[in-house]
């Protein structure tokens, strides 16, 4: 018969976060303020209490963070912590019997009824001093002493005595140094606290190759390091990089797709590999390796982190076709397969075969991994990771992580739900999410609050707005709205959000209608952008997308995932959302119609915002560098093109030289 764990003596159930059972760690950056619950309770009626003891990966034990009831009646406490530094840490939840909270319940019922008067008195002071032995010398203990020395007092009325004991004195010296009894605790779970990149940061992403010049049109490194300040200049944190290796030729794609390309045609990134190599090598057009150092470099200095692409895949001239045919599907005609998804055909690409030999293709993605991190890249955007086994990525992020914890690595997994969690829960850093699909006021609502909910325990979102392969019908027919709106919600909805390159021009023709490729898509084509005309004639989003990005690194609040919550709108066209952290809260409203202004009463949960429900409000249109006084319910009028969206920064009242309504009222 297998054992069953014995339950203890104050029952501690369901502790939360708890990713898989408890078998992997729950995620936390360091500074990020989480909430662990726990079910607690106990037999009769006596009084429990409970509390978190944090330890750091040194093995010291964190404040003392005491826990309270979060609905009467629920058993279920929670409490709020803050893990500081970087590493390996624990967490448990401790309850217990609070005899001396038991006591003040009944005696604040016993001694104005006079029952039992001096027996209740005298088993108080007997609580008190034991409590008190257990205080440090000082005030504190003092004014515990003093307590007891009232209790027993039979000069004095019963009801002065038992008062005397329940001053806010004595209040929090008990709340620091409670008198526990029968103190039990629940397991051991992991947590594993990263670094503030793999939670928050603006990423952009361009290909290089189309940053040429008249002179040279296809770009290299050199020439497009001259973009970097650009774009650091719109308060991006993160570039991503497409692959940057050799591109094959065999089947190589032509333009728009097309299955007969030109001699001219620069072919698919994603076909990776070709004589001149394969995953560890540089297409000869971008540059040489010290180029890309000088990138690097260069990107450093302005303060913008290099992220890489990782697809694992092959050309059919990848240098692995031919040194390790064991590693790639073989067909019963002797041909490799190459990629489908009926009816796609990819036949410029070769999956591989994991099963053939994991351990060697675990070897080998380590040994490039580590060849690209020697070369200042810290963060890897991985391709379609849910094609390959959850295992393999588990073993290979462990062992990077093992070494190297910085480093950070994104799912681009656009799959079903339960391959996106477990990839979080394995290890990745971050995931891109549906949030492109999600585009009315209830699909928003639901994906966020799943999104801050207990899986923000594992599941670190990045809202990128559009992608090489994705542009949302949203965005074909909304026009220059369309963008505003999503640029702003991908921007204050999650701690990371990014853009591919020409969302700050408006790029929205579709391949076809229905399609949500590009027409000329960069994938296929060099795509070079006129950014100096468009930023002049006033074509360009990127004063826009630069303001956003200053809200965020001014604003806390915008920084975090868990703190999201959603207020009444009386019309669903508009939305609002605010976040709180510390002292620092953000208000933001949008109007979700790229076509029409609309405008509702926004009714404001007030508590939400650390107000009392009478109290009215200062908010600081950070966008329209407008200031309104704001109450309870509040008329809003949004129109595109004009105002799409206030970013509020809230205060409580103060002057203002506008009174209720809405900048665009």
């Amino acid at each position: 018969m297998s054992s069953i764990q014995a339950i203890g003596r104050i029952p501690v159930r369901d502790v939360r976060p708890a990713v898989d059972c408890g078998r992997r760690p729950a995620k936390a950056v360091a500074g990020e303020t989480f909430e662990v619950t726990a079910t607690v309770f106990r037999e009769g009626h006596d009084a429990v209490a409970a509390n978190v003891v944090l330890t750091d990966p040194e093995g010291r034990h964190g404040p003392w963070t005491p826990m309270r009831e979060l609905s009467p009646g629920s058993d279920r406490w929670g409490a709020e912590v803050t893990p500081d530094v970087e590493g390996h840490w624990t967490f448990r939840v401790e309850a217990w019997s609070d005899p001396l909270a038991t006591w003040r319940r009944t005696a604040r019922i016993k001694v104005p009824a006079g029952i039992d008067t001096g027996l209740v008195l005298e088993e108080g002071a007997d609580l008190y001093e034991r409590a008190a032995a257990g205080v440090p010398q000082g005030p504190g203990r003092a004014a515990m002493l003093a307590a007891v020395e009232a209790l027993r007092d039979e000069t004095r009325p019963p009801a002065a005595r038992l008062a005397s004991a329940l001053t806010p004195e004595v209040d929090a010296v008990l709340a620091r140094h409670p008198l526990r009894e029968l103190v039990t605790a629940s397991d051991t779970l992991p947590l594993l606290v990263e670094r503030e990149r793999a939670l928050y940061g603006s990423w952009y992403e361009f290909f290089p190759r189309s940053e040429g010049t008249p002179q040279q049109p296809h770009g290299t490194f050199r020439t497009a390091a001259h973009r970097l300040p650009a774009i650091a200049a719109m308060g991006f944190d993160v570039v991503y990089l497409p692959p940057i290796h050799p591109i094959g030729q065999t089947f190589r794609k032509g333009r728009n797709n097309t299955l007969s390309p030109t001699p001219d045609d620069v072919g698919v990134p994603w076909a990776i590999g070709s004589p001149e190599g394969g995953h560890d090598a540089i297409h000869p057009d971008l540059g040489t390796l010290e180029d890309f150092d000088h990138f690097v470099a260069r990107a450093r200095e302005l303060g913008l982190e290099i992220a890489l692409d990782f697809a694992l895949q092959c050309s059919p001239d990848h240098p692995w076709v031919h040194k390790h045919p064991e590693w790639f599907h073989h067909r019963p005609d002797g041909t490799i397969a190459y990629a489908e998804n009926p009816p796609k055909k990819y036949q410029d690409i070769y999956p591989i075969a994991f099963d053939t030999d994991l351990d060697g293709l675990i070897a080998e993605t380590l040994r490039v991994l580590r060849h690209w991190m020697d070369h200042g890249v810290r963060i890897f955007r991985v391709d379609n990771p849910h094609t390959k086994p959850v295992l393999f990525w588990e073993r290979v992020i462990a062992d990077i992580n093992a070494t190297d914890p910085d480093v950070i690595f994104l799912a681009e997994a656009f799959t079903r739900p339960a391959m996106m969690h477990t990839l979080a829960q394995i290890g990745f850093q971050q995931s891109y999410t549906y949030f492109t699909w999600r585009t009315t006021k209830a699909e928003l609502t639901a994906y966020l609050s799943e999104l801050s909910g207990e899986a923000a325990a594992y599941m670190r979102p990045n809202f990128f707005a559009n992608t090489p392969d994705i542009l949302h019908a949203y965005l074909q027919r909304g026009g220059r709205p369309a963008f505003e709106v999503r640029a702003v919600l991908a921007a204050t909805l999650s701690p990371t959000w990014g853009i591919y390159s020409g969302y700050e021009l408006c790029e929205n023709t579709p391949l076809r209608d229905g399609s949500e490729e590009y027409l000329d898509s960069e994938k296929y084509q060099l795509k070079p952008r006129d950014w100096t005309t468009a930023e002049r004639e006033g074509r360009s989003l990127a004063p826009m997308i630069t303001k956003l990005n200053g809200i965020r690194r001014r604003h806390p609040a915008l920084q975090q995932l868990r703190n999201i919550d959603f207020h009444h709108t009386d019309n669903d066209h508009l939305i609002a959302y605010s976040k709180r952290a510390g002292g620092d809260t953000v208000l933001v409203v949008v109007n979700l119609d790229p076509h029409h202004a609309q405008e509702a009463t926004v009714s404001l949960d007030m508590p939400r915002l650390g107000l009392d429900w009478h109290e009215s409000l200062s908010v600081h249109d950070e966008l329209a560098g407008e200031t309104y006084r704001w109450a309870r319910n509040n008329y809003v009028r949004l129109e595109p093109g004009r105002a799409p969206a206030h970013v509020f920064h809230v205060r409580r009242s103060a002057a203002s030289p506008h009174t209720g309504g809405s900048p665009a009222s």
